[in-house]
């Protein structure tokens, strides 16, 4: 694995040589610029304006242009020779509780490994203090062009160091919630909460995939092989309102419940008293994106319309028997 940066954790008097290492790598299918008239290549070109020619990249350097038009270079020299204390010191300023910072804060995550054996007395004790207290430390870190606060913690007995934004770089939320007052009933938290507990039975984090990937490589591959291309199937219309709340609650539950049982071998599940209304009862179900079983009476365009609501991972439509909602596969 590449070091990413090799610095000291400052933990008080004691110091910690350690590299750090990226911790998370993504796996985007890669994709280039072509003309889309004939799908040749289109790359970037390094061109300065002042001497009107291509020049190469051991040229580039960065600038700066203030407000009166005048531009400053700054060499990779000037950048390395910032006076800036954290260019090479992970100073612990404070431990607090996880729940302290908001998750929305969070950036790039790397793997925090010792430099040297004399650093694994005292990365285990660092580890072992917050692993017992709970706390993370919060840091101080620059890394490349950009001096971030961070936070040490623990994952899987190694040393996490998760870079931050600054707290004045989170937006505002003003504005973006309901402004006017909501009553949320009781039996509606209560059927939530239900609902909440169901879906998240045995549900597996590590087994979540990427669809969006798997269905562009599906494109890529028949475009190479001269096939007809695949197509994901009409969507129904997305629900503009929930004409019902506990309605529509009550029947996700069952159908969460129904689409468990089934996939154990066994019938659906029955949970509190059966909907009110047939065919009206499929309807506002669907309205709110799960589609439950119709009532024998049901009429038929009220069925269609609540199988049509509800759609598989693989994109094609589900019958008249309930399934569950997607899951992690």
């Amino acid at each position: 694995m590449q070091t990413t940066w090799k610095g000291t954790i400052s933990f008080g008097l004691v110091s910690i040589p350690v590299h750090l290492y990226s911790a998370t790598q993504e796996h985007d299918v890669p994709l280039h610029q072509v003309h889309a008239k004939d799908g040749g290549r289109v790359r970037m070109k390094r061109y300065c304006e002042r001497e009107e020619k291509e020049v190469p990249y051991a040229e580039i350097a960065r600038g700066y242009e203030s407000p009166d038009g005048r531009t400053v270079t700054l060499t990779d020299e000037d950048l390395a020779d910032l006076p800036l204390p954290s260019k090479k010191i992970i100073d612990v300023l404070a431990f607090v509780d996880a729940g302290e910072i908001d998750p929305l804060m969070f950036s790039k995550a790397y793997y925090v490994g010792v430099a040297d054996k004399a650093a694994a007395k005292p990365y285990a004790l660092l580890r072992d203090a917050l692993t017992e207290s709970g706390q993370i430390a919060v840091t101080k870190i620059a890394l490349r062009t950009r001096e971030s606060p961070a936070v040490l913690r623990v994952h899987d007995g190694t040393l996490v160091l998760q870079t931050c934004i600054w707290p004045d770089e989170v937006r505002p939320v003003a504005g973006i919630a309901p402004e006017e007052d909501v009553t949320v009933r009781p039996q509606e938290l209560k059927m939530a909460r239900s609902l909440m507990d169901t879906l998240s039975e045995d549900f597996d984090l590590a087994q979540l995939h990427d669809d969006y990937q798997q269905a562009l490589q599906q494109v890529i591959t028949a475009r190479l092989e001269g096939v007809e291309l695949p197509h994901e199937e009409e969507a129904g219309e997305a629900p503009d309102n929930v004409i019902d709340l506990m309605e529509a609650l009550r029947s996700s539950l069952k159908q969460a419940k129904g689409g468990r049982a089934t996939a154990a071998g066994s019938g659906p599940e029955e949970d509190g008293p059966a909907p009110r209304g047939r065919a009206p009862a499929t309807k506002r179900a669907a309205s709110a994106g799960a589609a439950s079983e119709p009532a024998p009476e049901a009429a038929a365009p009220a069925a269609k319309k609540a199988t049509g609501a509800k759609r598989t991972t693989t994109g094609k439509a589900t019958t008249g028997k309930s399934t569950a909602p997607r899951k992690a596969s």
